[in-house]
């Protein structure tokens, strides 16, 4: 193993054996190499006469580039755009975003998280925690509404395997049982799992109450005191986009301390949260109960960019730049707000069409109170063979989630849109029952 990846691992399994023990295989050999990046760092602080290192063009002292492209930037300069970024990101935008995740979770105040780190948005983030923490066998746990490409992230990759128990209870409120005891039987087969806690919820819409994530934090809890080692992935892709009643922060604000053999993990970003969704930036945060957890963050931070830079290298450097300057404009919460209203009444409009019992024999829907979608249950169709026939016949599109589900974006459907919308899912069902 290598020296630099064995003195992480030393550092982990002295001020936290119970994140060491997280790790994968693959996890405990990462590390960030003393390689060109190190030296071409270390270069740009005291190479004054000739800098001949890092493996881009330069040309009167800035970065070359093609004179043409300058014109699509506008006010940013040089080298904001063309140089490679860090391969845990731009500093200011890490502080800023870490600043942000303070003012947007209030609870999380007066605890100890780690700085983010920049990724190449969410599924990325997910990769990271993947190759991090889960060997072949181990096990993710889900509620059974996930988003499919879970599957393909740690099942295909890494070979783990997804337990899921029920979202709902009786189709009302958050199966807080079916999820303990999901826990439970779990932590009897493995001694580490990773649980991930995708709220608002893709494909439902749902964020769990304040008393269901209270509930969700004594389950974690009691386990981890029983000595299950627990990851806890709060992804956060729809963050803030809490409509109706639910719990308005990050579920990670009550995991990030909640005990020494619980890791929690934030993924967000600028993708959905600020409707930059071709950016591709997103962040990755831990957070732990353990004495010393400053330590543990340096180390997983190490870790993390070993694999930055052993997949990517580095995320896109002008994206950052815009994500780091917006976040500091006057108008970026006024601008956020008013799309929030936007997403908000479309959501309500579309719970107002349902409202009615006119629909009752075609479908129920699950509970959703923020993000982007809402979920049908067909009770008389296949929602394949739905979804199928409004794309063909009237030129809709929706997802089919299995055999029952019908997924529907709101966030793409404008207000006046939504009532003809529905009426036209239910002449569609109407179509095949006839």
């Amino acid at each position: 193993m290598n020296p630099i990846a064995t003195g992480l691992n030393e550092t982990l399994q002295s001020v936290s054996p119970s994140v060491f023990s997280m790790l994968s295989e693959l996890g405990k050999e990462l590390f960030f190499p003393k390689g060109i990046l190190s030296q071409s760092a270390e270069a740009k602080e005291k190479a004054h006469k000739y800098n001949a290192t890092i493996g881009i063009a330069t040309e009167g002292g800035e970065a070359m580039h093609l004179n043409g492209i300058d014109k699509y930037y506008n006010d940013l300069n040089v080298s904001d755009v063309y140089p490679y970024a860090k391969p845990a990101g731009r500093p200011e935008l890490r502080r800023l975003w870490g600043e942000k995740i303070k003012r947007d979770n209030p609870s999380i105040q007066n605890k100890n998280f780690s700085e983010p780190i920049v990724t190449s948005a969410l599924t990325h983030g997910l990769s990271i925690v993947a190759d991090l923490f889960m060997d072949a066998g181990d096990v993710l746990i889900s509620p059974d509404k996930l988003w499919g490409n879970y599957r393909l992230t740690f099942c295909i990759r890494r070979k783990a395997e997804i337990v899921t128990y029920p979202l709902f209870k009786n189709n009302q409120c958050f199966n807080i049982e079916a999820f303990e005891q999901t826990i439970s039987e779990q932590a009897e087969r493995k001694e580490r799992l990773v649980v991930i806690l995708n709220f608002p919820n893709n494909p439902t819409g749902y964020t769990p109450s304040v008393e269901e994530a209270q509930q969700i934090y004594a389950v974690i809890k009691k386990y981890a005191e029983q000595g299950t080692k627990i990851v806890t992935v709060s992804d956060d892709a729809y963050f803030g986009l809490f409509f109706e009643d639910s719990i308005k922060e990050s579920l990670f604000s009550g995991l990030c301390d909640l005990h020494k053999n619980v890791l929690a993990i934030k993924l967000d970003g600028a993708t959905k949260e600020q409707f930059a969704w071709g950016f591709r930036t997103g962040f990755i945060t831990f957070g732990t109960g353990c004495d010393d957890a400053d330590k543990v963050y340096q180390a997983l931070e190490g870790k993390v960019k070993g694999i930055i830079r052993g997949t990517i290298s580095s995320c896109t450097h002008s994206s950052q730049t815009i994500i780091e300057k917006f976040l500091q404009d006057p108008s970026y919460r006024s601008s956020l707000q008013q799309k929030f209203e936007i997403m908000k009444g479309r959501a309500q409009k579309l719970k107002s069409a349902l409202s009615t019992d006119k629909y009752d024999d075609a479908w129920e829907f699950y509970p959703f109170n923020s993000g982007y979608f809402m979920c049908f249950r067909m009770k008389t169709v296949n929602a394949e063979t739905l979804r199928v026939h409004l794309l063909d016949k009237y030129g809709v599109g929706t997802i089919s989630v299995g055999d029952e589900d019908l997924r529907v974006a709101f966030s793409c459907t404008e207000e006046s849109q939504i009532e003809d919308l529905v009426s036209i899912i239910y002449q569609g069902v109407q179509d095949l029952n006839a």
